[in-house]
């Protein structure tokens, strides 16, 4: 029964469970508080605070709030606060790892249909050149602590309380994701005062931004995501594991050239058992892509769930150029 379940992982058709996954969760986490399903303030994706029917929300927004105080507060009350959502927060994302960004992440499933509209349409899109893509790879880790430092600001009376949640002020989840529960009130400038109508007006050009980056390429928000970075630095210890055998590797960068996030370790790196980057979303769009038996896997409590079979290569590879 056990090999059975693992031949059906192994040889099916990771696309199609991919996108059904992904529409499944995108619709709990923008209706299921309709449902009255609660799981709580610390989920490690942007179930946003601003959609009415959120079963949940997004780590980001209670931490910003917590952070809200001065420096000798972090070791009273307010610290304990803040070590304990970022308890529940670290049990949520060690059992899917960064999993969580490549099925789970509702601003990430919006991306993917935009790439699957752009494909249809027959566009191009674009990719970074690898001095590009190093440059990138800092950014997620500068917005992360800004949006622990500029809170502290706030609290610290050094910035004006008018910024509120400084990061979910220019995130594109508040603009867009309201909007498929029919409520368009966030896609506005507060002109109420000064710091409101800087705040919004940033988070209106960053949502255009977000919405043509991710038409011209792939996964374009993920390269800054904040969300991301807090992932990776607590990455070592998940129990979902993206391994390599290297021995098995040939570099011929199939991997590689369906990754969308153009993390090249993934074909370079034949040292390295864990190959997990800071870039990647665990889509396993590259185990599905390797044409080496058990050159690339994933493992979850050290059992392999999903892995590189040349017979699942042929067989993806087939309907592939069946549907074009």
């Amino acid at each position: 029964m056990r090999n059975k379940i693992r031949n059906f992982l192994n040889n099916g058709d990771l696309r199609r469970f991919r996108f059904w996954l992904q529409l499944s969760l995108f619709i709990l986490f923008i209706y299921g508080g309709y449902a009255a399903i609660n799981m709580g303030d610390s989920l490690p994706t942007f179930s946003c605070t601003y959609v009415d029917g959120k079963p949940g929300t997004c780590f980001l927004v209670p931490l910003q709030h917590r952070m809200v105080t001065t420096p000798e507060n972090l070791f009273s009350y307010a610290g304990m606060a803040i070590l304990t959502g970022l308890f529940y927060f670290t049990l949520w994302f060690l059992v899917f790892n960064k999993a969580w960004c490549g099925y789970a992440c509702p601003l990430g499933a919006i991306q993917d249909w935009i790439t699957a509209l752009r494909k249809k349409l027959g566009m191009q899109y674009v990719t970074y050149s690898w001095e590009q893509f190093k440059a990138l790879k800092k950014i997620k880790y500068i917005l992360l602590l800004l949006l622990i430092f500029i809170p502290m600001g706030i609290g610290s009376g050094i910035f004006s309380r008018d910024m509120g949640v400084p990061f979910c002020m220019i995130c594109p989840a508040r603009t867009i994701l309201p909007v498929f529960s029919g409520d368009f009130s966030q896609l506005t400038i507060d002109f109420s005062s000064k710091t409101k109508m800087i705040m919004t007006s940033l988070g209106m050009l960053i949502t255009g931004i977000f919405l043509v980056g991710a038409f011209v390429k792939k996964r374009f928000f993920c390269f800054f995501c904040p969300m991301s970075a807090l992932h990776y630095l607590l990455s070592k210890p998940a129990l979902l594991k993206l391994k390599k055998d290297g021995s098995k590797c040939t570099k011929c960068g199939d991997c590689y050239s369906v990754c969308d996030m153009q993390i090249k370790e993934i074909a370079d790196d034949v040292e390295s058992r864990n190959i997990l980057q800071d870039d990647c979303i665990m889509c396993f769009k590259c185990v599905a892509a390797c044409p080496e038996e058990g050159a690339l896997e994933v493992d979850f409590m050290g059992q392999p769930v999903f892995e590189a079979t040349v017979q699942g290569y042929i067989k993806r590879m087939e309907k592939a150029n069946k549907n074009g």
